[in-house]
């Protein structure tokens, strides 16, 4: 199996990649990365199991709780969000901590 090196455009692929679909593009934080959408989901032949739909609702309480934030509230997650190095983004960050009070 060779190895396979990115062009400078991209510097790195993840995901599954097929040549049968649209290509699109998404930074993470510092990384750009491609990928394409093999067969989208038909939710009339499998729709969503219940463990997905309990996930999609913790996204919507976390959403609503982001949105709900005072501006003291914001201003201490600033604080917290500089003195740590694991999340690029401050709305990363604050995520993480409002969806791991639904935990």
């Amino acid at each position: 199996m060779a190895k396979y090196k990115p062009i400078d455009m991209v510097k790195e692929y993840r995901g599954k990649i097929c040549e049968h679909s649209d290509t699109y593009f998404q930074k993470r934080g510092r990384t750009l990365c491609t990928g394409r959408i093999c067969e989208p989901r038909d939710l009339a032949k499998k729709p969503y199991s219940e463990k997905e739909i309990v996930t999609h609702t913790k996204f919507q309480q976390t959403y609503a709780a982001i949105k709900a934030l005072t501006p003291e509230q914001k201003a201490e997650y600033k604080t917290a969000f500089e003195a740590q190095s694991k999340y690029t983004s401050l709305r990363g960050y604050i995520f993480a901590k409002e969806y791991a009070k639904l935990a």
